[in-house]
């Protein structure tokens, strides 16, 4: 028996109707029938989505495997099912909410087979839903990696892996997670890869949002978002080493997973569930908050982020507030223009005792800033160079002094 060019693998639970247009363009792809196979599985529906695969099973001309099993809780669990049934050089993980653009496959094997690349991301539209779109901004992308891309900011499992890739580092969900589990997967598999691969001249996915609020990313309590963003953090640790590659991980799961919240619906919970969110994030910040990840947000990320690793809750309502206003910071100047900083609440109070660097707005800040005068900067001197220098103002001071 061939082997076959991917395996679609579809997780289905209480999917119906949109299982039916999603295995439609499962058919519908330009790569041919007898490169594809399709391992689809029902988690414990009761809506006939397990009836309709294998229904669809009969009908068409794609090989394709049906497994069904009781609801195992979660996406991961027949995502593993699914692997571990795969023969295909390469996997796709396709949602059954969604469906694929009919050049898809075939576009993204093309992409990973002309240049050795391990995971390929195609461009995604939203339906009734918001799409990632910065990782596409910059077109079709050969070759690239997790640090010098925005790839970071999309870390759903609708991607292309190598299945190569995925056995030789036994690369599975992670079970025990309901949400962010996707994240998770594909972060390790971007750290592991040999170059990932960007389609973005062509709509690969469509990401389909339900009219009955079923879809898996709405559910799950903020206790669930706080282990998603632990286990992201703690697969960070382990794989980078402390410095400015890490730095640039981390913002994702900070800006992503925990900063929201701590947005204005954080001012319309009980105290119970406000104290407890400052809680499940202490050790998060106490852990993985540093100057580096700071550095690399905007003010008013920021600060929310800072007062909540200073456990000032007091402090974060009043920026909260400022925010859910809608309000504008005063932008302050000094040193000629050479120094900025916007003014959210707490500015330079004595009793907040926050840090003017806090308040600094970021590069892509200081660009909309009337006034502002980058500081001057004198072209870098190596360590030889710089000792040089000393020792030849020295030596001119001696022989001037003699």
């Amino acid at each position: 028996m061939s082997v076959p060019d991917v395996s679609v693998i579809v997780g289905a639970y209480e999917a119906m109707p949109y299982l039916v247009r999603c295995l439609e363009s499962v058919e519908a792809q330009t790569l041919p029938a007898d490169r594809m196979e399709v391992i689809a599985v029902d988690d414990g529906s009761t809506d006939g989505s397990g009836e309709y695969l294998e229904k669809f099973a009969a009908q068409t001309d794609l090989a394709v495997r049906v497994v069904r099993q009781p609801n195992s809780g979660g996406p991961s669990g027949p995502r593993n099912v699914g692997l571990g049934l795969a023969r295909g050089r390469y996997v796709f993980f396709l949602d059954a909410d969604d469906h694929l653009g009919e050049e898809a496959l075939e576009r993204m094997v093309a992409m990973a087979d002309r240049h050795g690349t391990d995971v390929v991301l195609g461009r995604i539209k939203g339906i009734d839903r918001t799409a990632p779109k910065s990782m596409f901004q910059d077109g079709n992308l050969a070759r690239t990696d997790v640090f010098s891309s925005n790839i970071k900011y999309t870390l759903s499992a609708q991607k292309l892996f190598r299945r190569a890739l995925v056995e030789r580092h036994g690369l599975r969900f992670d079970e025990s997670l309901t949400t962010g589990e996707d994240a998770l997967f594909t972060l390790d598999a971007y750290l592991r890869a040999d170059g990932v691969s960007v389609v973005a001249d062509y709509t690969c996915y469509y990401l389909v949002g339900r009219d009955d609020g079923k879809h898996a990313t709405k559910r799950g309590s903020y206790t669930r978002r706080f282990d998603s963003a632990r286990a992201l953090m703690r697969l960070i640790e382990e794989r980078v080493p402390a410095g400015p590659r890490r730095d640039t991980l981390m913002v994702r799961p900070f800006v992503i997973t925990i900063l929201p919240q701590f947005g204005p619906s954080f001012l319309a919970l009980g105290e119970e569930v406000a104290r407890h969110k400052m809680e499940l994030a202490k050790p998060l910040m106490d852990a993985y908050w540093t100057r580096g990840v700071a550095a690399r947000l905007k003010v008013h990320q920021r600060l929310r982020l800072h007062l909540v690793a200073k456990d000032r809750a007091d402090l974060l309502v009043d920026v909260l507030a400022f925010l859910k206003a809608k309000k504008t910071p005063q932008t302050v100047l000094e040193r000629r223009g050479r120094r900025a900083y916007l003014a959210y609440p707490h500015f330079r109070s004595a009793s907040a005792g926050i840090p003017d660097s806090v308040y600094a707005p970021s590069e892509a800040e200081t660009d909309a800033i009337a006034g502002f005068r980058p500081p001057r900067r004198r072209p870098g001197l190596g360590a030889a160079r710089r000792m040089a220098l000393k020792v030849w103002r020295t030596r001119k001071r001696d022989l001037a002094a003699s």
